[in-house]
């Protein structure tokens, strides 16, 4: 399976149509791939706050519009990474999956939104759900950005059967290492393949590092980008989910820890 991480910035100075329009460029001369990812909130700029109402779109908006033709030209899976979704009266960060038929086949609403130094958490509405979606090379789901510090969102995820998380982000250059860190410890404790994507450049005096990064069942990191902007392909191998799964089934340890005093209580008298 060819992965395609296509990791791209977002200045100030382009509008949002402008952007699109770029990253179809960047498309033009793309090698052949099965799963083509962009970043969270790349077209509209995720550190744009003041913009998001203006920039927010119907899920059958101007992304997804562009988006259908590159999955059927390329005859690639395509996740736009995610758009601002307005949806009834309200605005979501949504993470969308299409098939090389361009039909969307999943449909994600980032459930953690962000608010330490962003203004996220204040306009958007949390989802609420995850899904899991089937496609020749496993079951795929969707995470986004700040989700990677929760694991009951991936505890999750693998209960619904996901062998690949796919992560479009926006995570501060700041932060880098927590991203190299949380990538790689999701891929290890659920064993499964983590296909990260993260955006480059600078918004609102943010610094944005890219790193886009694949990490396996194993935890070995098989690709990793620089902070530069560019389409960079990895090839992973699918059955390795199951193989690792086999080889060291951790995750039929795996037990519901409850909560109480009881025990504390025992041993303290």
């Amino acid at each position: 399976m060819k992965v395609a991480l296509v990791q791209i910035g977002s200045p100030s100075t382009e509008s949002k149509s402008e952007r699109i329009q770029r990253a179809e460029d960047m498309l033009h001369d793309i090698p052949s791939a099965d799963l083509i990812v962009f970043p969270e909130l790349w077209a509209p700029g995720y550190f744009y706050f003041d913009r998001y109402e203006e920039n927010a779109e119907p899920l059958e908006g101007p992304v997804l519009g562009h988006a259908r033709r590159w999955a059927k030209r390329l005859s690639a899976h395509v996740h736009v990474g995610s758009i601002i979704e307005t949806r009834d009266g309200q605005l979501y960060n949504t993470a969308i999956l299409l098939d090389p038929s361009g039909d969307v086949v999943q449909v994600y609403r980032k459930i953690h939104v962000f608010g330490y130094q962003s203004r996220e958490a204040q306009l958007l509405t949390a989802g609420e759900m995850v899904t899991t979606t089937g496609t020749p090379f496993g079951r795929l789901s969707s995470t986004t950005c700040y989700d990677l510090r929760f694991p009951a969102v991936w505890e999750a995820l693998v209960k619904e059967g996901t062998d690949m998380a796919i992560v479009p982000a926006a995570w501060p250059a700041a932060r880098l290492h927590h991203w190299q860190l949380f990538t790689s410890v999701r891929a290890v404790e659920n064993q499964i393949y983590v296909i990260a994507c993260n955006a480059v450049g600078e918004q609102e005096g943010i610094s944005l590092p890219g790193h886009s990064r694949v990490v396996d069942p194993w935890g070995d990191v098989l690709f990793e980008a620089g902070d530069e902007e560019g389409i960079y392909m990895c090839e992973v191998n699918p059955a390795l989910v199951e193989q690792v799964r086999r080889e060291f089934p951790v995750l039929a340890d795996r037990q519901k820890v409850g909560t109480g005093t009881s025990a504390i209580a025992e041993w303290s008298v």
